[in-house]
């Protein structure tokens, strides 16, 4: 009888408790289901001179047990927190990662407003600065100023034009719903600047971007969220989308405002008609294969990527961000469960694949690397 392939999952914990937990438990469940022997780590957990590892599974009725494991095969990363000794850890030769560090949001909308294959989805992005804000307000009814660094919705500022007057709104850190109403730009320029001074991260920066009208759903702000991942056979593919429905009133779509999923196909039919609404979904597939691909090129090799992608009024599809360590909670919440079982065993029949091909010594590393 073979041994089992051996998989960790790297990721933030403090004492028994874990970022993410519900999702941790259930990609461990479906490691052993597909025969590997499979734990949570954290930076702590690692004695590299000894070549010994601390990890955690979850216990049948709750909670976690811990126990020392064989060296990990492949490493998945799903550390959420760039504290040091994550960034040490990262750096270091000890493990092989399923999927590469990636960079800010800033940098990857750079790289990719550069490239060929995707700049003609990537909307016009700057570091915020007054100045920058002000003339964006002056080109576009609408920008959103956001996080750099920031993830989960929180702190991005929806500002609205209509004639002298600014509409603005969004959520804090603790999901607080803030709104003006203000005349001029001063007071827009005033107001935002306390906004992104109370509301930043650590030492990250705020972006303004080309705001998208995001109306499908009238006086709802609605996106497509289209989750890519690499199967068992290294390759990628679509494993599902949705629309996500922000609450009346909120500048975002994202499930932890309020926001909810519904099935992506049958809105845009609905919207724009059949043909048009397939085409508007075989160009976000697209779109994420060619997302997919040229960050791949850029930073080595990655494992899945969640697109947040804007349809504006007239069927125009938008990039307005990728996340490198997404969710999958939206198929859970449409009812998709065949969907969301796929979107998180995924991750683990990849890395199993990574872990036989390794031994043949056939595993991609991608091409060049951007600093991050």
């Amino acid at each position: 009888m073979l041994p089992k392939r051996v998989i960790g999952i790297l990721t933030w914990r403090q004492g028994q408790r874990f970022g993410e937990p519900d999702y941790l438990r259930k990609l461990v469940l479906a490691g052993q289901k597909l025969g590997a022997e499979i734990y949570l780590f954290s930076h702590q957990d690692v004695y590299g001179k000894e070549k010994k590892i601390r990890g955690f599974v979850p216990k049948a009725g709750g909670g976690w047990t811990s126990s020392w494991f064989p060296w990990p095969e492949v490493v998945i990363d799903r550390y959420r927190r760039r504290v040091p000794a994550y960034i040490r850890l990262r750096n270091s030769d000890l493990f092989f990662f399923a999927n590469s560090p990636f960079s800010k949001k800033w940098r990857v909308t750079q790289l990719l407003a550069k490239d060929k294959r995707v700049h003609r989805w990537i909307p016009e992005t700057h570091v915020y600065e007054k100045q920058t804000l002000t003339s964006m307000l002056e080109r576009y009814p609408l920008v959103y100023v956001k996080p750099g660094n920031g993830s989960g919705g929180k702190s991005i500022l929806r500002v609205e034009k209509a004639g002298k007057e600014f509409t603005l709104s969004g959520r804090d850190k603790q999901h607080q719903v803030h709104t003006a109403r203000l005349d001029g730009l001063l007071a827009v320029e005033n107001w935002v600047s306390r906004w992104v001074a109370e509301q930043r991260i650590a030492d990250g920066n705020f972006l303004v971007q080309q705001g998208i009208d995001l109306g499908l759903i009238p006086e709802h702000v609605a996106d497509v969220r289209v989750l890519i991942q690499k199967d068992g056979e290294g390759e990628w593919r679509v494993t599902g989308s949705a629309v996500r429905i922000g609450e009346s009133g909120s500048s975002t779509s994202n499930l932890h405002g309020g926001g909810q999923a519904v099935p992506f196909a049958p809105l845009l039919v609905n919207r724009f008609g059949r043909r048009q609404g397939q085409q508007i979904m075989r160009e976000c597939h697209l779109l994420a294969h060619e997302v997919a691909s040229t960050l791949e090129d850029y930073f080595g090799r990655m494992m899945e990527f969640g697109l947040d992608i804007g349809v504006d009024g007239n069927g125009r599809v938008w990039l307005i961000e990728v996340n490198p360590k997404p969710g999958r909670e939206v198929f859970r919440q449409m009812g998709e469960t065949d969907t969301y079982a796929t979107a998180v065993e995924r991750p683990v029949e990849f890395a199993l694949y990574l872990a036989r091909n390794r031994q043949n010594r056939v595993v991609p590393e991608g091409a060049r690397r951007a600093s991050v």
